[in-house]
């Protein structure tokens, strides 16, 4: 889905200047406090972005101030993987 939105042209002349890629970095901005609210997983977040490694995702989150979320289910998750890894 493409999601759009105005601005004066002014003002995304200025944030463009300072940001580069106005389009990304608002869905950047919008990815972000999803994840924050918990509206998006991590995975999601990765997806959503396409970020080749979780430790991309991880890094981005961390830039932005989001907190990583590292629950019981993912836990579970990472162990499971680790096991099928050693077999």
């Amino acid at each position: 889905m493409d999601v759009a939105f105005s601005m004066p042209d002014r003002l995304a002349e200025r944030l463009q200047e300072r940001w580069g890629n106005l389009p990304e970095r608002a869905l950047e901005a919008v990815v972000a406090d999803a994840y924050r609210e918990g509206a998006l997983t991590l995975g999601e977040v990765r997806e959503i972005l396409g970020h080749s490694t979780r430790l991309d995702t991880e890094a981005f989150l961390k830039e932005r101030g989001a907190l990583l979320t590292y629950g019981e289910e993912e836990l579970d998750e990472d162990v499971e993987a680790a096991r099928k890894a050693q077999i």
